[in-house]
């Protein structure tokens, strides 16, 4: 290891440690072997991290870790902590984001609830890594995650020096890599036509950046609405969804919530992509949502039947359907904003071959029916982040065979 506790390249480490006396084939480096992976060190992967240490897992880094009967490691492929939270738009403040939770152990406090959310939570999961020594190694990306006997290699690259590689060998793996590496962009006809502006919200920084001409945003979850918002503010806005909005008027239960996970749960466990937990449990109805909708600005149209060269085009443009709102058939943009989600991050696992018919991973809780060994944390019901707590608790009770 180096000062700072990271994983130093193969070539680098000492050959006299238990864990690095392996026999060396042709060709190759000697991985380092490990008890647990966690992929990912957003909400559900630190989460995973403290349940591990909780049960006696040493990180790697720590002193003697080289001679612990059960380590683990934590990969992520960030620039610092925070997780996906550290690339969101700088006007999106704590008091405007929706779904930030405590991670387990430690309490989250807002001092100053204008602050941004892309500092707020990075400074929150910065100090958690430290308090419980989670010794997180980054930025490291995983390459591919492949199965050799009963053991899983895990395949790593530093992002900084991608000359320098490390393949850890593992007995479970907890993958949380989320949803940020993988925005999704719908086909739509004429999109390639276009001559302004396509923007997904992943790329979205300012609203400034966008302000030199009308703007429709694609997209019926917390970020289109958040942004049609903002951006009414400083340009013109069309708002338009796939389905009517789902705006949630009562308060968001216990009941609700256990609701929308079992119904993205279901999904999971026939093998079928996870649906979001948004797209369950509706909008919820806040101060600034309703200010939006008297003013007209959150009053979503249906999505247009094509795109031209110069914007979009509805083909019944006075014949909405219930929910929605009329319109012209012809709409000038300047820029196109896609907020239209993310898929789960899951290349890297590949080689596995988890994938079933359906298109999703057949799921029993956090556990991957067709390899125990693998643990999905952030995906299907477990997305949302107080899900993510309770999947990071669920993943390790789940591999602790492999150390008792």
């Amino acid at each position: 290891m180096d000062a700072s506790g990271n994983a130093l390249p193969l070539d680098d480490r000492p050959q006299d440690t238990r864990r690095s006396r392996r026999a060396r084939r042709a060709g190759t480096t000697t991985p380092v072997d490990v008890t647990v992976v966690v992929i990912g060190a957003g909400q559900a992967g630190l989460s995973s991290a403290y349940h591990l240490r909780r049960a006696g897992l040493v990180a790697v880094g720590e002193r003697g870790w080289e001679e612990a009967a059960a380590t683990f490691v934590v990969l992520d492929d960030g620039a610092q902590a925070g997780g996906a939270w550290q690339h969101r738009w700088p006007d999106l403040t704590m008091a405007d984001a929706h779904g930030v939770h405590e991670l387990p152990g430690m309490p989250l406090v807002v001092g100053d609830p204008t602050e941004p959310a892309a500092f707020a939570v990075p400074y929150y999961f910065a100090q958690y890594e430290d308090a419980f020594e989670l010794r997180v190694q980054r930025p490291v990306r995983v390459e591919r995650v492949e199965s050799e006997g009963d053991l899983l290699l895990v395949r790593s690259r530093s992002v900084e020096r991608p000359d320098e590689s490390v393949v850890w060998r593992a007995r479970g793996l907890i993958n949380a890599s989320g949803t940020w590496q993988k925005p999704f962009w719908p086909a739509y006809p004429g999109r390639g036509t276009f001559r302004g502006r396509q923007l997904h919200a992943h790329d979205f920084r300012l609203p400034a950046d966008v302000a030199d001409g009308h703007v429709v945003v694609v997209g019926g979850g917390t970020s289109a609405v958040q942004l049609t918002l903002l951006l009414a503010r400083v340009t013109s806005t069309t708002w338009v969804t796939r389905r009517p909005p789902a705006w949630r008027d009562e308060s968001f239960t216990p009941e609700v919530g256990r609701d929308a996970v079992a119904r993205v749960d279901d999904r999971t466990r026939a093998g079928l992509p996870p649906e979001s937990i948004v797209s369950v449990t509706g909008l919820p109805l806040t101060p600034a949502y309703r200010t939006g909708i008297t003013a007209g600005v959150l009053r979503a149209r249906p999505m247009f039947d094509r795109i031209t060269a110069d914007g979009v085009e509805w083909d019944a443009p006075d014949s909405p359907g219930e929910g929605w709102v009329g319109g012209p058939a012809h709409v000038e943009a300047r820029t196109l904003l896609w907020c239209t989600g993310y898929r789960a991050a899951l290349d890297h696992l590949a080689p596995l071959g988890l994938r079933a018919r359906g298109g999703g991973i057949v799921m029993d809780g956090t556990q991957v029916v067709a390899d125990p060994r693998v643990q999905l944390v952030g995906y299907g019901p477990s997305a949302s982040t107080v899900g993510a707590n309770r999947a990071g608790r669920e993943a390790t009770r789940n591999l602790r065979r492999l150390w008792k």
